[in-house]
């Protein structure tokens, strides 16, 4: 009995220490499926900062997305969305131009953010050059 439960925890740290090396995208390789900008962040954000965008803090500090200044700027969310920054990983080659915009879109216009002036595609389209 000892035996299995010793194989068990050791399983179990071999894959938790192999998880949290990896980022979201390579847990997640590959296109998302998701399009509107609540599927976006409810598949891939809300992980990490929240289902109400508080953001949290334990293993890693995540950041609140609601009641952001910093999302005032449409470039700033871009940037970040395409390159990654400190601990969150780029989702410039697994997200569309459109999927960008669209969680962008989302998250300026809830969480008690109310940016009015909506990201496009285009412009996500510009700041990957």
């Amino acid at each position: 009995m000892d035996y299995w439960v010793a194989l068990i925890g050791i399983a179990g740290l071999a894959v938790s220490s192999a998880c949290m090396g990896a980022s979201a995208v390579d847990i997640n390789a590959g296109s998302y499926a998701q399009q509107t900008g609540e599927e976006l962040y409810r598949g891939i954000c809300q992980g990490c900062h929240m289902p109400d965008a508080q953001g949290a803090i334990g293993a890693g500090a995540y950041p609140a997305l609601a009641n952001n200044k910093r999302l005032i700027a449409r470039a700033y969310p871009i940037s970040v969305v395409i390159n990654g920054q400190r601990a969150m990983p780029s989702f410039g080659a697994d997200l569309s131009d459109e999927q960008i915009a669209n969680v962008i879109n989302y998250v300026r216009t809830h969480f008690g953010n109310h940016y009015k002036d909506a990201v496009t595609a285009a412009s996500v389209k510009a700041a990957r050059h």
